[in-house]
Order: structure tokens, then C-alpha cells, then sequence
């Protein structure tokens, strides 16, 4: 691609520069196929009285990052429908027949615009996104995954809320020798306790009331492959003795069952807790806590991602571009500035909810901070400033989210993105009082 380089859409007659590169496409379908053999920064849309506006406006809506520039007859750019287009998906608008030299004009504006925002653009993050990047503590658990992936025994990841536990688990399954076989994950916290044992382990028919057949557990699904165990802290005690057993025999047995299961299958476990200090409570097994802890990762929060930041909020902008309002073209400095100086308690997870929340609320063509809901606040240099930092704004959210989910548990763990046991903890943790049960059973069923 040319720095010059523009599609054109439709039929009509135009004289451009003679450096200037135009490809011609007649109709939109072929515009498709240009794009995606030869993508280009610039586009002018030649419209005539018999296109529809509906099906011009899902292909501008699929090409939504590119420049676009209409030319439309006069009767056209009155209609209501056809003004909401131009408004939503192009940087200017002409009527035939047009003004070439004004015509130039702004498609020459157009392109050096696409040429400033394509130097000034951090690198996007490819593949996956919150273990891709060229920070220096994700590079190094990439280097340590692949390490991990080579052995057999049980991996034990500790990081905080949101920072991506689950993808070190995927990417440690992925380069293992098991990555043919399947990938279990389980959030431990979020099946009820009178249900885990049944679902993790199985059970025979007639166990119980309702067990009208077999049923594997979740566990017996991972033969061949990984198992990974989410918030591997919440597991209640008792079953933590089921599962020590099946570590050190590879064997289970199904509720109601009296045979040994044989299962092969490599158990990776995770936990935003120090389960050392959990063990120290006794809320953990210690001889569970030295069977998971053989090999350790930990994935680093995204404040310690700073080359990471941008990058990663690029990716999920054009991740989810299908939920961003028509006008929002990516971010203003001054959102990147934000992002680079905000603390990120909920780490990836907060970053994704903030990005998506942004693209929609976002009124101008670039986000800002207010639409981030972050401010511009100075960056904190001292360790414990740091954590009084994230402590306040940790206390914050938790505060603001049950305020909009009017003391409704489910929806602020979900405007959160966090489970609800991990929202009941954070509420223990800074003595915020929960609210009672009827004020969060009412409206929406958890």
C-alpha cells in the first residue's frame, strides 16, 4: 500500500493527481474483496439515487476504521437516513458533480491524517492478548511457560483478579505434550458447595435424589488433556482430601461409586490468594499446598505492564469494534496518557471493561478520560503509595458498582468482572458491610 493509495467504491468520473494511486471497485462486494487482498487507510464512496442505505451503511460499519469520502447526489444528502450515514461513518461529504480541486483538498487532508495516525499508533497486540506483549515481566512468563509446558507435574499460577490466570493455564496446555487433549478449566468459587463434589468428581445413578443415570465429572472429562482449577483457595476442605488423592494415585471415585476411576490428566491450579498463608489460617491443606506447588508461575498485574498498556487497549478496541458507536475512531493522547498513569487494580479485566464501556459512551470521534472513567491523575513513584493507591480505588469501585446495581450482589460482580465469592471477600477485605440477601434476591436471581 502506497502512502497515496485510495479505493474507490462506485461509478463515477474523477481526476485525481497522477501520483496517486486509485483501485477501483464498482460495486460493494468488490470493495470487500480490495480490502481484505489490499487494505487502504482512504476511501471515497461514489453513490448514486438507487444504492440503499442500509446496505451501504453495513459495509461502512465492517470498513469502520478507514477514512471515508462521500460523493452523493444533492437530493440524496437531504434525506434523514442518508445524513445519519454521513454523520456516523464519513470525515466529509461532496454532491455531485463535484469540485475536483476541493475534491483533492480533502482527500489529501484525508491522507495525511491516516498517515499521522498510523506513525503515532501504538503497535497492536496480536494473538493473545493479555500474555502478548513486549513488557519485560510478560516476556518472562512467556519464557517460563514453555519451561512448565515440557514437564508433567501439577502447575500452581498465583496472580491477582482479572491479570490473566486462565490464559497462562490455555498457554501452558498449548505447549504441553497434552495439547491434543482437552482443557477443563473450573472456577472453584463458582459452583455451590452441596454441588462440587458431584460435579468435579461425578456420581453413579441413585447417589442421590434426582441422579436418574451416570454422570462424569469434570475431572473424568480431562482425560488426556489439562484441568485447570480456578481460585483452587475456595475448594472446600473436605475436598481437598478428594482431590490430594487423585494427585497422588490418579485416581477417583464418583459419589455413590465404590470403584476406581483411573484418570490422565495434568492439573493446573490457580488462586488470587497466598495459599501459604491460607495453609498458616488453616483454610488449605498443607500437603495439597506441596503437591500443586511444584512448578510456580506468576502472572504479573498490568502496573507492571507499562509497555503493555497501550498496546493491549488497541487491542481490545478493534477486539470489540462491533460494539463501539459509529463516530468512535480510537483514543485521544489524553486517554493515553490516562491509561499509562491509572493504577488498573482489576488488571486486564478492568481494562477490558473500561475500553468496551468507553467505546460505547464515548460522544466525541475519540475516547477521553471521562469516558474511561479514569482521571489524569499524577503517577504514584513510592512502593506503599502504590498500594494506598490501589487499595482506594479498589474501595471505590466496589463502592460505586454496588451504588448502580442498587445493593444488587450479581450485578456489581458483573460490572466488576469478578465472581460473587470474590466480590463477598473484597467486601470482607475492606469492611465494606454486604448487603442482605433480600436486597440482592429481588429483581434478578443470582
Amino acid at each position: 500500500m502506497t502512502t497515496k493509495s485510495i479505493l474507490c467504491v462506485g461509478a463515477g468520473e474523477l481526476r485525481l493527481p497522477k501520483d496517486w494511486e486509485l483501485l477501483r471497485a464498482d460495486t460493494l462486494p468488490e470493495g470487500r474483496r480490495h480490502l481484505k487482498a489490499r487494505p487502504c487507510a482512504v476511501g471515497l464512496l461514489l453513490l448514486q439515487e438507487d444504492d440503499g442505505c442500509a446496505e451501504v451503511s453495513v459495509f461502512l460499519q465492517e470498513q469502520w476504521a478507514m477514512h471515508w469520502i462521500a460523493i452523493l447526489p444533492a437530493s440524496m444528502a437531504a434525506l434523514p437516513a442518508w445524513r445519519q450515514l454521513l454523520a456516523d461513518h464519513c470525515a466529509d461529504y461532496h454532491t455531485w458533480p463535484p469540485d475536483h480541486q476541493r475534491l483533492r483538498h480533502a482527500l489529501g487532508h484525508a491522507l495525511g491524517m491516516a498517515a499521522l495516525r498510523a506513525e503515532l499508533a501504538p503497535a497492536r497486540a496480536a494473538g493473545d492478548a493479555t500474555l502478548t506483549g513486549q513488557s519485560a515481566a510478560i516476556t518472562r512468563l512467556r519464557r517460563q511457560i514453555v519451561k512448565v509446558a515440557a514437564a508433567s507435574a501439577p502447575v500452581l499460577i498465583w496472580g491477582e483478579s482479572g491479570s490473566g490466570k486462565e490464559l497462562a493455564a490455555q498457554d501452558v496446555h498449548a505447549h504441553s505434550a497434552l495439547r491434543k487433549g482437552p482443557f477443563v478449566p473450573i472456577n472453584c468459587g463458582a459452583i455451590p458447595a452441596q454441588l462440587i463434589q458431584s460435579e468435579l468428581f461425578g456420581h453413579e445413578r441413585g447417589a442421590f435424589t434426582g441422579a436418574a443415570r451416570d454422570k462424569r465429572g469434570l475431572i473424568e472429562s480431562a482425560q488426556g488433556g489439562s484441568i485447570f482449577l480456578d481460585e483452587i483457595g475456595d475448594l472446600p476442605m473436605e475436598l481437598q482430601a478428594n482431590l490430594l488423592r487423585f494427585l497422588q494415585e490418579k485416581t477417583i471415585y464418583r459419589v455413590g461409586g465404590t470403584r476406581s476411576i483411573a484418570v490422565d490428566a495434568r492439573v493446573i491450579a490457580a488462586s488470587h490468594v497466598n495459599l501459604t498463608q491460607a495453609v498458616q489460617r488453616g483454610a488449605f491443606r498443607e500437603d495439597l499446598y506441596y503437591r500443586l506447588n511444584v512448578l510456580a508461575l506468576d502472572v504479573p498485574p498490568l502496573r507492571e505492564r507499562q509497555d503493555d498498556l497501550l498496546p493491549l487497549a488497541e487491542h481490545f478496541f478493534h477486539t470489540f469494534s462491533s460494539e463501539r458507536a459509529p463516530r468512535v475512531k480510537g483514543f485521544s493522547s489524553r486517554a493515553a496518557q490516562a491509561i499509562r498513569e491509572y493504577g488498573w487494580p482489576g488488571n486486564v479485566r478492568e481494562l477490558i471493561n473500561r475500553v468496551r464501556r468507553a467505546m460505547v459512551m464515548a460522544e466525541g470521534g475519540l475516547i477521553q478520560p471521562q469516558d474511561l472513567g479514569i482521571g489524569m491523575a499524577p503517577a504514584v513513584s513510592a512502593p506503599l503509595q502504590l498500594d494506598d493507591a490501589r487499595i482506594r480505588a479498589e474501595r471505590d469501585a466496589i463502592h460505586a458498582s454496588l451504588l448502580h446495581a442498587g445493593s444488587n450482589i450479581t450485578l456489581a460482580a458483573r460490572d466488576l468482572g469478578v465472581s460473587r465469592m470474590t466480590l463477598y471477600r473484597l467486601l470482607a477485605k475492606h469492611g465494606i458491610t454486604a448487603p442482605s440477601r433480600a436486597s440482592y434476591t429481588n429483581g434478578q436471581s443470582e
